[in-house]
């Protein structure tokens, strides 16, 4: 090798070994909203600035969710004469700076959607072999989120992929989140705690509770692979979370209680919270939802620890976490497609519980007592819904 080979090969090498994700990100799971789940990519400046003035007005941004995420679609269908990747100008007329911009005006932080293959799964152009050119961009325009998505890969290595991005992003400058949409075929979770801030476990969400398609499951069909998983809950942590997608909470296909229920085990799992719905037309009930504030309080543990499920059969489940401070929450579910009563026993629940706790009800929002003084709680819960409690430990 001559010289200036040699030199170009060090420098390249010793920018490999500096390379890393951005520290200090998603120390709890990102909250936000993200355009896919409704509109697909039937996206526009309109409808992002509509959903922005919504998600402040309604409490929606005061609660957490600050991150505004553009999915597929963004973009023309080929890049300019320099190999850029160009928004739309139809659908942003204003520029993707300009919206990017306003945004970060309102209080909100803002993200893009792209690919680690040739074609993204709309058929737009992907990253592959554009990575740090397209982070540089990203850069440029003011992001704070990257999704990155799995289609058109071929043949090519996940870690390398992902590796690559995450490199070009911290090459750029600018700190952002790196959302891994690999849907989980190579296992990201025992790989990507220090290439991605999230990774995602799974196919695609739908909004049903246990529908599936070729690539799509409904939302409990993914919690349960989440809860029987040990692998990932074993992975999560401050700035590296399991992601089993976008929540759908407010969709057409779900119930009031599959609403309330999903919401509850996503706060379970340490999932990040990416509300899906068109917020300009959720119900009130919806909202109430989202915004639960002591329901968020147990999904931004400051902790950071997983939770699973303790106990499950058809008729019952039983889904704990630890959480800071000694405290616990317990969430109790009827998978069942029928009215059931529904109990938790504290001191069945293998002795992980504290001794003694003062109960508060997360959807009643109430205190029930102390576990000594009320060792059992029962009810009577319609198909798919679930009571939801943490227990403040009394020391």
């Amino acid at each position: 090798m001559n010289l200036p080979g040699l030199i170009a090969a060090l420098a390249l090498s010793a920018s490999t070994a500096d390379a890393q994700k951005f520290e200090g990100l998603a120390m709890t799971p990102p909250m936000g909203w993200n355009s896919w789940n409704t509109f697909e990519i039937n996206i526009d400046e309109e409808l992002v600035l509509g959903v922005a003035k919504v998600m402040k007005e309604s409490g929606m941004l005061d609660a957490g969710y600050n991150y505004i995420v553009l999915d597929d679609g963004w973009m023309t269908r080929e890049r300019d004469a320099n190999g850029d990747l160009v928004p739309d100008p139809e659908k942003f007329p204003s520029g993707m700076k300009h919206l990017a911009d306003t945004l970060h005006q309102m209080g909100f932080k803002f993200g893009l959607y792209n690919c680690a293959g040739g074609k993204t799964c709309a058929g737009f152009p992907g990253s592959k072999g554009h990575e740090y050119q397209d982070a540089r961009l990203y850069a440029r325009l003011g992001i704070d989120y990257l999704k990155y998505d799995w289609c058109d890969t071929g043949t090519r290595d996940a870690q390398e992929a992902y590796t690559t991005m995450r490199d070009a992003i911290y090459a750029a400058g600018r700190p952002m989140i790196f959302s891994m949409c690999e849907w989980g075929t190579a296992k990201p979770w025992l790989w990507a705690k220090d290439t991605g801030h999230l990774w995602r476990t799974t196919g695609d969400i739908i909004d049903c509770y246990d529908c599936e398609t070729r690539w799509s499951r409904g939302w409990k069909k993914i919690a349960d692979f989440q809860a029987t998983n040990e692998e990932l809950y074993k992975a999560a942590g401050p700035g590296h979370w399991n992601d089993p997608d976008m929540m759908e909470v407010g969709n057409p296909g779900l119930t009031l209680e599959d609403n309330r229920a999903m919401f509850s085990l996503w706060c379970m799992m340490a999932a990040p919270l990416i509300a899906g719905n068109d917020v300009r037309n959720m119900k009130p009930e919806v909202l109430e939802i989202l915004i639960n504030k002591e329901a968020i309080a147990i999904d931004q543990d400051p902790l950071g620890k997983q939770g699973w499920r303790f106990y499950g059969d058809p008729r019952l489940e039983i889904w704990v976490r630890e959480l800071s401070g000694g405290d616990w929450a317990v969430c109790v579910m009827n998978p069942s497609d029928e009215a059931r009563e529904c109990s938790v026993t504290w001191e069945h629940v293998g002795g992980l519980l504290p001794k003694k706790a003062q109960i508060r009800d997360i959807w009643q929002k109430k205190d029930l007592g102390t576990t000594d003084k009320l060792p059992t709680v029962t009810r009577k819960l319609a198909p798919h819904d679930v009571m939801m409690f943490r227990l403040n430990a009394i020391k």
